[in-house]
């Protein structure tokens, strides 16, 4: 019998022992353990499960079924396990133990909606990215004259504008996972949306096509399109998912398959025309008239108020009706002033991001967001700079409204207006008013709101606590000594309390199923390697990761207690696999506080996952580098 039959017998003892496909509400792993969430953990055998093939322990923590199958292996299991079960699209999100909440409603928006664009950022990136390319090559002659370049060039514009022609279906499909619905009804929400057969949001507040309007018990309904909407996206992939988990629970295994998207789709549909649809539009109304009457009423300081705040609206989805009003002006006067304002408040967030880069140009992994997100709000896309970076980490995005609004005022002072509408930033040069000066006003505006981005980010940055934080933690780093490892010694990766395996809440660890080794609480944030060695697995989330000794022990570091529900969040990684570490050299941070806030403990496990005996040295209070354990070798 070979790995595939192996796994594919595993994977069909599983489903009879937890009571049969119908049982199984989804399916995840982490470093060490395969987690299955069951409508009904009384159907489960768990004496069964304990006697299947490989595993080394089964039991029932939360609302999951775990079952240890050990690194590497669980790898294996799962892909195998989750086709068998239609399970393999599941978020580890789907599946995480109810935890307590400690943010605001304020904290949880901004957190959904940073977390729903995750996964879609890549797509934006690369898309604002062939919009600038496209953007340069339309203005090349040769190109428009080369029938091969042409071609080229019309694949590109296709290509960049593919993600933003249904970014609120996109939206919506991971919205609903990430609330726990099934992926599929967030994607038909996201379609309806999106439907040809609704007339399309930017013609309509442009006055270029007229809705067409249902009376549905004497409530008048119009069918407009959500492009753009994307906090309309948001809220309907929750409420989709609830409605989705809502259905599954109440109706009949006999005819849910049938009956419970039916319902699902139906009534989110209902809600979306007369309930979230028409907010929406007044909303939209309410907060562009207004912001209109500021900026016409309120000279400078309108001025500054709008180029601050537009981006927010842009967040929001509620700037549909501003390309009606600047070709408005541009027929009444012959040019726009809100162009330029909406261009440096653009221009502005793209400083922000440029900020929290200086701010952290040795995390690897921001520099692969900052770089792009910033290069793409030069061709007037802001979406990966505002969900990627800005709105994610909070400081930036106000040290950008602020910057927006300083050159707002810029744009008032010196009468700058644009002949036309739809571009901003670099391609925006191109329709700015050349009437008092105003290329070099246009190009000094946006110094300023990217000057300016950039300073008022590393400011605040600076002097935030959470960057004092960081810094701090730094600094301790760098005073830690160097340690000189000793063969088959486990040294602390930690500052903080040490105390025997045994004593971990996790009975995964405490009944040393993944082998021997030592519980640890941090009190700072740093982890360092405990062995020389090479790491040999970096888990996609994180949370673990297993180095192999230079004497060959393997040895697993788990950041948290059931952290790998957190996708990654609160943890930086400073290595990777195949990479080869010293003893006290950092490997990664733990953001101990985002961690608590989710309602899971920091207790770090350190184990020898290759089973072999360890002795321990020390416990209570450690330092980073103090030994701790002693291997004994199995010659």
């Amino acid at each position: 019998m070979n790995k595939e039959e192996r796994y594919q017998k595993i994977s069909e003892e599983i489903v009879k022992a937890v009571g049969g496909m119908d049982n199984i509400a989804g399916s995840a792993h982490c470093a060490t353990r395969l987690r299955i969430v069951l409508k009904d953990n009384d159907k489960a055998d768990m004496e069964q499960l304990d006697n299947i093939d490989l595993c080394k322990g089964t039991f029932v923590a939360g609302d999951q079924l775990q079952m240890i199958f050990g690194a590497g292996l669980v790898n294996d299991v799962y892909d195998v396990f989750s086709k068998y079960t239609h399970t393999e699209n599941m978020s580890l999100t789907d599946i995480k133990e109810a935890g307590a909440k400690k943010h605001n409603p304020l904290q949880i928006a901004i957190k959904s909606l940073s977390d729903v664009f995750i996964e879609i950022m890549p797509g934006i990136l690369a898309a604002a990215l062939l919009l600038g390319l496209t953007g340069v090559l339309n203005n090349l002659e040769f190109v428009q004259n080369n029938a091969t370049l042409y071609a080229i060039n019309r694949l590109v514009t296709i290509a960049s504008a593919g993600i933003f022609d249904v970014l609120a279906l996109a939206v919506c499909y991971s919205a609903t996972r990430r609330c726990g619905g099934k992926p599929i009804p967030g994607i038909v929400m996201g379609a309806i949306m999106l439907s040809a057969n609704l007339t399309n949001a930017y013609d309509a507040a442009q006055g270029l096509a007229t809705p067409e309007t249902l009376s549905l018990f004497g409530v008048s309904i119009e069918l407009v399109g959500f492009q753009g909407g994307i906090i309309i996206a948001l809220m309907m992939g929750h409420v989709t998912a609830k409605l989705d988990q809502f259905f599954d629970k109440k109706i009949p295994d006999a005819v849910k398959l049938l009956v419970s998207p039916l319902l699902t789709v139906l009534l989110s549909t209902l809600l979306l025309f007369t309930i979230v649809g028409p907010v929406r539009r007044t909303l939209s109304s309410w907060i562009t008239t207004g912001l209109i009457w500021t900026t016409e009423n309120l000279g400078v300081l309108g001025y500054m108020l709008f180029a601050g705040v537009q981006q927010i609206i842009v967040i929001t989805g509620l700037h549909h009706i501003f390309g009606a009003i600047e070709a408005q002006l541009i027929a009444d006067t012959g040019t726009n002033f809100l162009n330029p304002l909406m261009s440096v408040a653009l221009m502005g967030q793209g400083g922000a991001v440029l900020g929290y880069l200086l701010l952290h140009w040795n995390n690897v992994r921001d520099r692969e967001i900052c770089i792009p997100s910033f290069l793409s709000t030069l061709f007037g896309i802001s979406e990966p700079a505002i969900f990627g970076v800005n709105l994610r980490h909070k400081f930036p995005l106000i040290a950008g409204c602020l910057a927006s609004a300083v050159s707002g005022a810029y744009v008032y002072l010196t009468h700058l207006t644009a002949l036309g509408f739809g571009t901003t930033a670099l391609p925006g040069l191109a329709i700015a008013n050349p009437a008092n000066n105003g290329y070099v006003n246009y190009i000094i505006a946006h110094l300023i709101a990217l000057g300016l981005g950039i300073l008022f980010t590393v400011l605040i940055g600076r002097f935030s606590k959470s960057e004092k934080e960081k810094k701090a933690q730094e600094k301790k780093l760098k005073e830690i000594p160097a340690v000189k490892a000793e063969p088959n010694v486990v040294y602390s990766p930690v500052k903080g309390k040490a105390a025997f395996i045994t004593e971990c809440s996790d009975p995964v660890f405490n009944q040393k199923s993944m082998g021997d080794g030592m519980v640890f609480i941090p009190e700072e944030e740093l982890i360092v390697s405990p062995v020389n060695g090479t790491v040999m697995m970096v888990f996609p989330t994180k949370h673990a990761i297993g180095i192999r000794t230079e004497e060959g022990t393997e040895l697993l570091i788990h950041m948290g207690l059931n952290t790998v529900s957190l996708e990654g969040r609160p943890f930086e990684l400073y290595v990777g696999e195949g990479d080869t570490v010293k003893a006290g050299q950092k490997i990664a941070r733990m953001d101990l506080k985002a961690i608590e806030a989710e309602g899971l403990s920091t207790e770090t496990p350190v184990v020898i996952t290759s089973m072999q005996p360890v002795t321990v040295q020390n416990t209570g209070t450690v330092n980073w580098g103090d030994s701790v354990m002693t291997i004994t070798r199995k010659d």
